[in-house]
């Protein structure tokens, strides 16, 4: 394997959004194709006609691409190989390790229900593995419907597998029933059509849940009837909620997209960052990684054995979402180039009218500072426009519980605020020493504590609690509309 090239893939399903138990194995995969110099493809199983749409498959490249997982080969689609599947499947008839089943549902159901009261395993006792040419041709001509089972070898001891992830893993042939690899209908099932799409695909490495080791084994087995060598199996852990369920969209519903981490104003690498420690570990206490970071540490050996819990719960920014996904959030929030959140933030500022043309060309170096000042105490992208707003526009909401804090609990500001006002009208230049000296000036000249005047300055300027320094808020607010909002105060008492 050594010289082999590394190939894998992420074989979504389009029968609902991209959620992040899909998108947690895309990045495992991207990031493993990165790190050895490989490829990752990605490929669309799209056979389930009656539930694949044109809306998932769309969600789904548009969550990878937001992610930034760029993929080498695709998208293929699975339905587009149907008659390769179909070939296979009657390549492994013709050749004896396939056959036709006639059972019907009903007598599969009677078998189940006396292997059930019998305590006895639950699986098809092979009726028809044995028909003659001459008893399935008979069947075909009364038009008994069939599915196609794979005929599981009849050997003593153990098929197994050297899982990446879990080591060794076993299961005696005689525990293995004949599965089922073409429905009724004439359509192969998944289990089959996987392998076909993997080996054409050249797959080397599958890195997936461990929801689909059932399959695993069976897969194994169509691998040496097909004569290929199998791929190495990697088997990531479930990602589970605190009550040890298995995140998933019909539980959790739009909490578990992708797309709802957009619209709530995460940055893409930051969901990246949080969704890969959800199962995997490097070994240190880093939970902050660049690409080329995460690139460089990520292994396969390293994934976790045991689920991890993604805390569904309500978070600091009033939505429902892990914490540590909110603290990763605000840490790339703080730290990426502004230029980068400026473009990010520019359709919130458009949504919420607040968007100025000129913040890309005379106001841009303000513009720029601004949101840098502002960021500090930001958790998502959506604050600039929401928290952040009265430094963009006039119009903006007082926090209550900011109102009622640092204004309407000081009575004694009704009358200070507006004095200040006058006092700052008289300031030239405005900058950091002059509004400070002013403002503690006043404060001194009134027997007023600052931090008062402080708080309940921030508060009609801002509507917010807390922020950058308040000298800092007024230069970039700017004069006219700090002495405005103060003198406005009044208003705020009746």
């Amino acid at each position: 394997m050594a010289n082999k090239e590394v190939i894998v893939r992420f074989p979504p399903s389009p029968t609902g959004y991209l959620h992040i138990g899909g998108a947690r194995t895309a990045i495992f995969n991207w990031l493993y194709a990165r790190k050895h110099n490989g490829k990752f493809i990605l490929r669309i199983e799209d056979t389930d006609a009656e539930r694949s749409t044109a809306e998932s498959i769309e969600g789904i490249i548009d969550g990878l691409t937001w992610l930034g997982l760029d993929w080498d080969e695709g998208p293929y689609f699975q339905s587009e190989f149907a008659e390769e599947h179909k070939k296979v499947a009657q390549r492994l008839l013709d050749e004896g390790k396939a056959y036709k089943c006639f059972c019907t549902k009903e007598e599969l159901e009677a078998k189940r229900k006396k292997a059930l009261s019998e305590k006895r395993d639950i699986k098809y006792d092979g009726t028809c593995r044995n028909l003659s040419p001459e008893e399935v041709a008979q069947k075909e001509n009364e038009g008994i419907p069939y599915v196609v089972r794979f005929k599981v070898p009849k050997r003593e001891g153990k098929i197994g597998y050297d899982d990446k992830v879990l080591g060794r893993i076993e299961k005696s042939y005689s525990d293995i029933e004949d599965f089922v690899i073409v429905r009724s209908n004439g359509r192969p099932l998944y289990i089959l059509c996987n392998v076909v799409d993997d080996i054409r695909d050249r797959i080397t490495h599958i890195i997936r849940g461990q929801d689909h080791m059932t399959n695993t084994i069976k897969q194994i087995l169509l691998y040496e009837a097909l004569g290929k060598k199998p791929p190495v199996f990697a088997h990531m852990p479930l990602t589970l909620d605190l009550q040890k369920r298995k995140i998933s969209k019909r539980t959790h519903g739009e909490v578990v997209s992708v797309q709802w981490y957009r619209e709530m104003g995460f940055i893409p690498w930051a969901l990246v960052n949080f969704l890969v420690l959800l199962g995997w570990n490097p070994g240190t206490d880093q939970e902050i990684f660049t690409k080329e970071e995460l690139i460089q540490a990520f292994s396969i050996e390293r994934i976790n054995k045991s689920n991890s819990v993604f805390n569904y719960r309500k978070g600091d920014p009033k939505f429902f979402t892990d914490p540590k996904a909110i603290s990763i959030n605000a840490w790339w929030l703080r730290h990426l180039p502004i230029e980068e959140i400026a473009s990010m933030i520019k359709d919130d500022f458009i949504k919420e009218g607040i968007w100025d043309d000129a913040y890309e060309g005379e106001k841009r170096e303000w513009f720029l500072h601004t949101l840098d000042l502002i960021r500090s105490r930001f958790h998502t992208l959506k604050d600039f426009a929401r928290l952040g707003r009265a430094y963009f526009a006039d119009d903006f909401e007082i926090d209550p519980k900011a109102l009622k804090k640092n204004v309407l609990k000081r009575p004694e500001l009704k009358d200070l605020l507006p004095e200040l006002a006058t006092v700052l009208e008289k300031i030239e230049p405005w900058d950091l020493k002059t509004t400070e000296d002013a403002l503690r000036g006043f404060c001194e000249e009134k027997g007023v504590k600052p931090g008062i005047v402080i708080n309940g300055l921030r508060t009609v300027v801002t509507g917010q609690l807390k922020g950058p320094g308040i000298f800092d808020v007024m230069v970039v607010i700017g004069k006219e509309r700090v002495i405005k909002r103060l003198k406005e105060s009044v208003s705020l008492f009746k």
